[in-house]
């Protein structure tokens, strides 16, 4: 027995028709019905009852139906089923990702997602820079974006993938019209500096540099939020500093009567990095991941 005998039977026991199951077999009638009578030869047993009008399954064929059906599924999964086997199991790596990351940098992670896709599943796992990075370096996370500055550890390594102009978040109401705005029309206000959960070297150099150049006061917000930032400005207590470019997800934070308005004698602007650990990538298990990453972000994004 062949399994083009019950490949011809399967076709023709559907649709009980010899001539249509021939159609749909791209062959004659004739020679259909000759390998049918073959294997009914074959197996001692008379598979359909035929007359000039109609053709019905006998009681054997209504038994072998289910058992041909049977057999050709699994010659047929025969491929698939080696092509998975052979396939090389994925590895799920978790990539870091900092509070308001640029939806241009997230499509670069997508793009390295589904490059590397076939062995790598690639999920993300939020948090504040600094932690981060120490999962980095612990080797909880496989890679991670950062804002930089991060501490000089030699067992690092990091690709700069971003840099982002910076304004001033102002009370809208006082600066009504205005198209850019100096550092020293901000002297009445104090600084919020960003949410404790997102504060990082660069914030606390920021911070620093913004004191050296006259502004004094401070405003503590302690665990507040994005938007507990943006309720402060927009009550007119303080002003912050934060991405300029209207796609950023930080300005999903603004509130109505709160503006981002760029500086015109200050140009700060926030830099973010790609990292890894040099023995992962060198001859190690994200060897591939980070050869890709490094293709993708080879042009860093400026906003």
């Amino acid at each position: 027995m062949e399994l083009l005998h019950l490949r011809y039977f399967v076709a023709v026991a559907q649709e009980l028709n010899f001539s249509t199951a021939a159609r749909k077999l791209h062959m004659a009638a004739s020679p259909l019905s000759r390998r049918i009578k073959d294997l009914e030869n074959e197996l001692g047993h008379r598979l359909f009852d035929r007359d000039t009008h109609h053709v019905r399954l006998t009681p054997a064929g209504s038994a072998l139906l289910p058992i041909a059906r049977g057999v050709l599924e699994q010659v047929d999964s025969i491929q698939w089923r080696l092509d998975e086997t052979a396939r090389p199991r994925r590895t799920t790596l978790l990539l870091g990702v900092p509070s308001g990351i640029h939806p241009d940098l997230r499509a670069r992670m997508d793009a390295l997602a589904e490059r590397v896709g076939d062995r790598f599943e690639i999920k993300r796992w939020p948090g504040g820079t600094e932690r981060l990075v120490d999962a980095v370096c612990d080797g909880r996370l496989a890679l991670t974006l950062a804002r930089l500055p991060v501490g000089g550890d030699p067992a690092l390594e990091q690709l700069p993938v971003m840099s982002e102009r910076l304004g001033a978040v102002v009370p809208r109401d006082r600066f009504a019209g205005r198209e850019s705005i100096a550092l020293a029309e901000l002297s009445g206000l104090a600084y919020a500096g960003s949410p404790t959960a997102v504060t990082n070297a660069y914030f606390r150099g920021l911070d620093q540099q913004l004191a050296e150049l006259g502004v004094k006061k401070r405003i503590e917000i302690g665990s507040a939020t994005f938007d507990g930032v943006s309720e402060i400005v927009s009550s007119g207590l303080a002003f912050s500093i934060s991405m300029l470019d209207p796609r950023s997800p930080v300005q999903n934070h603004r509130l109505d009567n709160v503006a981002v308005l760029p500086f015109s004698d200050f140009h700060p602007r926030l830099e973010t990095g790609l990292l890894w650990r040099k023995d992962r990538a060198h001859g190690g298990d994200l060897e591939e991941v980070v050869a890709a990453a490094r293709e993708i972000f080879a042009e860093p994004l400026h906003t």
